[in-house]
């Protein structure tokens, strides 16, 4: 995806980007001449991961604390440098139900967090007089729906319906964005990388649940397979990287991209199973009357 592209004087940065999928953005990036900020809860932790990567510098921020979040966006926008790529990739897993706002944990980090960072980094986005918000969504959203009277799942909490929820948050956040910011040449991407077998988030299934969904082996092997949409994490990173960065995207945006392209609509619910796992783009997800609901919804929840 980077192959001629050379991102020197660009800044990006990423959120998460120390580890599974988002370690393999900040390397692809870096590597390309990007400096590259990794947003980190734990930077003692990230910079271990990080060691050897250059340019890369580690700041500390939590998704779920607002305070944290308004600090890390202070702290970019001091720097002065224009901001050319945001990379909304980092995802709750395991922990807490809910936040010390009563906000569901997935909905309020995989997609509130970020929503509250971008608008808040807008200034560093406008700066770069074209810039990429890319946020990193999941099939998941196929099998997902905004639960508009109730998107903190005061009732009959499910985890799995959450988090679904948090990846269609995440596709109507990034078309939303597009139809607002265009005029300020920032454009807005959502993301499907593929399943990656090792990750914290498949981790937390457990070896059974992997080896039933054809993700792992007998031995505990990842099963890498990505026509099927089972990837290593450079293989997952190369459409998010396709999103930040390339040319064939210029002029385009509030797109859910796949497979390093703009994924199709398919509204038709096919079955998943263990050699075809449904990733493309849903009516649903891509609504803009729902894209524009959730911008004002999540305005007021930041409240």
């Amino acid at each position: 995806m980077l192959a001629g592209l050379n991102l020197s004087g660009r800044n990006a940065i990423i959120t998460g980007g120390h580890a599974g999928i988002g370690l393999e953005v900040t390397r692809a990036l870096a590597k390309a001449g990007a400096y590259v900020v990794v947003g980190a809860r734990d930077p003692e932790c990230a910079a271990r991961a990080l060691a050897g990567i250059d340019p890369v510098e580690v700041d500390r921020l939590d998704l779920l604390d607002s305070a944290s979040i308004d600090g890390f966006a202070k702290r970019r926008l001091r720097s002065e440098r224009p901001l050319h790529v945001l990379v909304n990739c980092a995802v709750a897993s395991g922990g807490p139900e809910r936040d010390p706002r009563g906000y569901e944990t997935q909905f309020a980090t995989n997609h509130l967090g970020h929503f509250q960072l971008t608008l808040a980094l807008l200034p560093a986005l406008r700066a770069a007089s074209g810039a990429r918000v890319v946020n990193v969504s999941s099939g998941a959203q196929r099998f997902g729906s905004m639960r508009w009277d109730d998107l903190q799942f005061t009732q009959e909490y499910n985890s799995l319906a959450a988090y679904a929820q948090s990846k269609v948050a995440n596709v109507l956040f990034a078309v939303e964005l597009d139809r607002r910011w265009a005029a300020d040449s920032v454009r807005g991407y959502a993301v499907h990388p593929g399943v990656v077998a090792g990750t914290k988030l498949t981790s937390a299934a457990g070896d059974a649940a992997l080896k039933r969904m054809g993700l792992i082996d007998e031995a505990g092997e990842p099963i890498i397979d990505p026509a099927a949409g089972k990837k290593t994490p450079a293989q997952a990173a190369s459409t998010i990287v396709f999103a930040a960065t390339s040319p064939l995207l210029n002029g385009k945006g509030g797109v859910y991209l796949k497979d390093n392209d703009i994924a199709p609509l398919v509204d038709e619910q096919p079955s998943l199973t263990n050699n075809a796992i449904p990733a493309d783009a849903a009516s649903h997800s891509i609504n803009p009357e729902a894209a524009r609901r959730l911008w004002t919804v999540s305005e007021a929840l930041l409240v």
